[in-house]
């Protein structure tokens, strides 16, 4: 138990149960659940262990034990801890909304959950102040109703749980990849082919901890392209549907293939070499497929592009020596 846990564990207030699947088998069983745990931290994670309250089948499960395909795990989740979080009334374009779920359309520049350097500008903050102060129970006291993230600059649908029913099945569905999701992103140089899918691993940078990258001995991560339309050598409008979750994925795979995102300094973009100043990353969740987490229901999320990404666009087909043409 870590030094500052209670001595007297108080019980359970919500009760999560999930299958191991085959990828899982061998894995850590603390790895297995912070993957199932979107939104949790690894301390958060290790606490549950530390405090016995992760099960396989009738015995408690260390967090160093192996895991087996099929395992029947129970995580029994403690009630929310107290926040020092505080409302803070902030501008949100709300794209749906129902007594379990939220999505919004995140503008850029906003982030979305309280961390190191953040002030009380995120879209935590922003959610206490729209939802009330029973999301503060949902999830992850340091973040809650969060089940993905938007980088910073990112825009595009993204979706919150005012439930905890709610939040426990978005996890779910985000682990089990069921989640279909398209963005649109502005690459500073043409993609290989018209379309395709890059499969390269992505894992943390060995010398640039603050970066990400292609390796052998990352995690898998699968991103598919399909270019909308195409400005000679400068740049591709494109349309990429990732099929797993890994930090930056869009942004490593395109600077992989040769094309990095417009605006995105960090990997490859050189801004010298571009004529329409030097704006953010355009990148841009433009539509989030995603069965409702009570419901079931279908769900399709769409986001329109925001006005300085149309405004790129519209300068590239005004330019001289380029391609013409309405882009899809």
């Amino acid at each position: 138990m870590l030094p500052d846990e209670p001595t007297d564990i108080p019980e359970a207030e919500h009760i999560l149960r999930f299958d191991a699947e085959e990828k899982d088998a061998g894995e850590r069983a603390d790895k297995v659940v912070l993957a199932r745990m979107e939104g949790w931290s690894r301390q958060q994670v290790q606490r549950l262990f530390d405090a016995g309250r992760v099960w396989r089948e009738d015995e408690t499960l260390a967090k160093k034990q192996k895991i087996r395909t099929g395992d029947s795990l129970t995580l029994e989740l403690p009630p929310p801890a107290e926040t020092h979080l505080r409302p803070v009334a902030l501008p949100l374009e709300i794209l749906y909304e129902d007594a379990d779920i939220i999505a919004i359309n995140k503008a850029a520049g906003m982030v979305v959950h309280p961390g190191s350097g953040t002030g009380e500008d995120t879209l935590v903050h922003a959610l206490l102040a729209h939802c009330g102060p029973s999301i503060i129970g949902v999830g992850s006291p340091e973040r809650p109703g969060i089940v993905h993230r938007l980088d910073k600059e990112t825009t595009g649908v993204l979706i919150a749980a005012k439930t905890n029913p709610a939040y426990q099945k978005l996890v779910q569905s985000f682990s089990a990849r069921l989640p279909q999701k398209h963005y649109r992103a502005l690459t500073s140089a043409p993609l290989p082919s018209a379309s395709g899918c890059i499969t390269e691993p992505i894992g943390r940078h060995p010398i640039h901890r603050h970066r990400m990258t292609a390796r052998a001995d990352g995690r898998p991560a699968e991103s598919r392209w399909k270019t909308l339309k195409a400005f000679g050598h400068q740049a591709a409008f494109v349309d990429v549907r990732i099929l797993s979750g890994r930090t930056h994925q869009i942004r490593v795979h395109m600077a992989h293939l040769g094309a990095p995102l417009v605006g995105d300094h960090t990997y490859g973009f050189r801004a010298k070499a571009w004529p329409f100043g030097s704006p953010r990353i355009l990148l841009h969740a433009a539509r989030l497929t995603i069965p409702h987490p009570l419901s079931g229901d279908t769900l399709t999320l769409e986001a329109p592009l925001p006005a300085d990404f149309v405004k790129i666009l519209s300068e590239l087909r005004e330019s001289p020596g380029l391609p013409g043409g309405e882009a899809s």
